[in-house]
């Protein structure tokens, strides 16, 4: 099992999703800013290596991040969080992955990127035997630019664009861009920022099924992009690859919005584990 989640694991760091690298493509052949092209060439050449050699698109593997759909009826769920932790370690060795593990008093890293609720684990139990994992590794400098807006009910959607596109703009090229944004709307602040988080797990180009907010996502996609940032913030005509909204019930007398951006090493694997022991990791 520990063997399993760290390949999801090298998965994740070392190959870059189809429909990731399918948009970047796209953004560079529409592009004509010859500074633009010269980014996202590079970035494309990253990806390449990244598959060919097994080694991290980037020297940033992020703070390792799960989310586990836990069947209650699964003979594993007592054991799912050492595998997780166990992994980590493992992962960082051979890999290898950057230490990104730093005590918050004293600056001192673990060296293995685990400590103090590290990695991060979101459960969810669900029904059935089986266990899903989720492995969605998160970088630094993009996870700077996340936000959190608690809007008044009156401020609404036209209120969850205009935070959205201005805090877009505002971090310019630190976020590594083209970025992809994970928006959860509703719920408490805490529960938004998860929303929006979860919601980077969907593939790009993959709408939210409630046509409504569909129509907002690609809204949102077209401001974003007229703004100009362009590939790591230098100008052209894709700042974002893709923009997901989730949605929750809230209460009456607020608003909130969590924004998460991911930068353009949009990363992501899965592992399912079922209840006779047999593994499948994919992206």
């Amino acid at each position: 099992m520990i063997d399993a989640i760290v390949e999801a694991i090298r998965l994740a760091v070392t190959r870059i999703p189809d429909d990731v690298v399918s948009a970047l493509r796209e953004a560079y052949e529409r592009e004509d800013n010859d500074v633009a092209r010269f980014n996202l060439g590079n970035i494309l050449r990253a990806i390449e290596i990244g598959r060919t050699e097994s080694i991290p698109v980037c020297q940033d593997t992020g703070t390792l991040t799960f989310f586990v759909e836990a069947g209650v009826e699964s003979p594993f769920l007592g054991e799912v969080k050492d595998w997780l932790v166990e992994a980590t370690r493992k992962a960082t060795t051979e890999i290898p992955l950057r230490p990104n593990a730093v005590d918050v008093l004293t600056g001192e890293n673990s060296g293995d990127n685990t400590g103090k609720d590290v990695p991060v684990i979101h459960w969810e139990l669900v029904p059935g035997d089986a266990i899903r994992i989720a492995v969605l590794p998160k970088g630094g400098g993009s996870e700077n630019c996340s936000a959190l807006a608690m809007l008044t009910p009156g401020e609404g959607w036209e209120g969850v664009k205009r935070f959205v596109v201005e805090k877009v703009k505002a971090c310019g090229g630190k976020p590594c861009p083209p970025v992809v944004l994970g928006i959860g709307v509703g719920g408490g602040a805490d529960y938004s920022l998860l929303l929006a988080k979860k919601a980077l797990l969907r593939r790009v180009g993959e709408r939210n099924p409630d046509e409504r907010i569909a129509e907002i996502e690609g809204e949102l996609l077209e401001e974003i992009n007229a703004l100009g940032v362009g590939p790591m913030g230098m100008g052209g005509k894709t700042t974002a690859l893709d923009v997901k909204i989730e949605v929750t019930h809230r209460h009456p007398a607020s608003f909130p919005v969590g924004l998460i951006v991911q930068c353009w090493a949009n990363r992501r694997a899965f592992v399912r584990i079922k209840p006779d022991g047999r593994v499948e990791v994919w992206q």
